[in-house]
């Protein structure tokens, strides 16, 4: 089939660092609108070029639809246009996921995103029909696929891709797999105005090298100077600067990841100490042990020696 050329916005709104949203959460567990603006205001006020509400770091899986409108709700009463926001709308059900899309549409994103469904494996022609009804039911919005594999259990192909490069609003890829070079294949397949943002946080610079736009990541919330350094260098040409920060990131995150709690436990509980209480994450999600404390002071001490030394 002829490919349909598609309806570009501009590019330089996707380039640059994009913090996966997190959940803000009252005490009692219910989402606090409050909250949720704070945390927007936070970030906006840090410099990042955009927010990815709604996906993993945002506790999607576990929330209503009326939760999710909430929350994207919140976030563009106190940020939108002021930054670039991407809304991830995908629900394991088409008819949510189609609800969610107008919804965000209607309140102005500048693009909607969604995973594959999960649990039973479609085809591709599935996939594809999905993403399609999706993005109808938003047709002035465009949209980006997730593609993480490891948590969907399915795995964006070139193939696929080819299929949705007919849709017009296609007009990018959130790349969360593994392998670096899916990066470059993406590019290849979409051509030099696709969009392609990097997912994996310990692969930014490599993301970067193999043409990522810019990325999207779960721990860029709680040291966003770090990967807006590390976006910052690359581009001046200083690989080697950039990898050393690159270097520093990684460390922290596999420090955050050897708490009991879960690593968004861990980041919320750093933020409240900075002065930024936005709960903490919703079960079955595990949340803090005692053990896990002086592994805070210590990822803490880390993110400020590494923004000393770098910024």
């Amino acid at each position: 089939m002829e490919r349909i050329c598609n309806i570009m916005s501009d590019i330089t709104k996707f380039q640059g660092v994009f913090p996966a949203f997190y959940a803000c959460y009252e005490d009692d567990g219910s989402v606090s609108p409050a909250r949720t603006r704070a945390l927007a205001k936070y970030l906006l006020d840090k410099g990042v070029k955009g927010l990815y509400v709604g996906g993993s770091s945002g506790e999607c899986i576990y929330q209503s639809v009326a939760e999710r409108k909430l929350i994207l709700e919140n976030v563009m009463d106190e940020v939108g246009g002021k930054m670039t926001i991407i809304a991830h709308v995908a629900c394991n059900n088409t008819a949510d996921s189609q609800e969610l899309a107008r919804h965000a549409e209607s309140l102005g994103v500048d693009a909607i995103a969604a995973i594959p469904p999960i649990y039973f494996h479609l085809p591709p022609y599935g996939i594809a029909e999905y993403w399609n009804d999706i993005s109808a039911a938003a047709p002035n919005t465009d949209f980006i696929i997730y593609n993480i594999p490891q948590l969907a259990g399915v795995s964006l192909t070139q193939s696929l891709l080819e299929v949705m490069r007919q849709n017009p609003r296609v007009i990018g890829v959130k790349n969360s797999s593994m392998p670096v070079q899916d990066i470059e294949l993406w590019k290849e397949v979409g051509g030099t105005d696709f969009v392609v943002m990097n997912g994996p946080d310990e692969q930014f610079v490599s993301g970067l090298a193999m043409g990522a736009t810019g990325g999207i990541g779960g721990t860029y919330a709680v040291m966003p100077e770090l990967y807006m350094k590390i976006f910052e260098l690359y581009n001046a040409g200083k690989v080697t600067e950039a990898a050393a920060v690159q270097h520093k990131v990684c460390h922290i995150i596999y420090t955050m990841c050897s708490a009991h709690g879960n690593l968004y436990a861990v980041m919320k509980e750093v933020l409240k100490r900075r002065g930024m209480d936005i709960g903490t994450v919703r079960k079955p999600l595990t949340g803090l042990a005692e053990e896990d404390f002086p592994i805070i002071e210590d990822v803490m001490a880390q993110i400020d020696d590494a923004i000393a030394r770098f910024c």
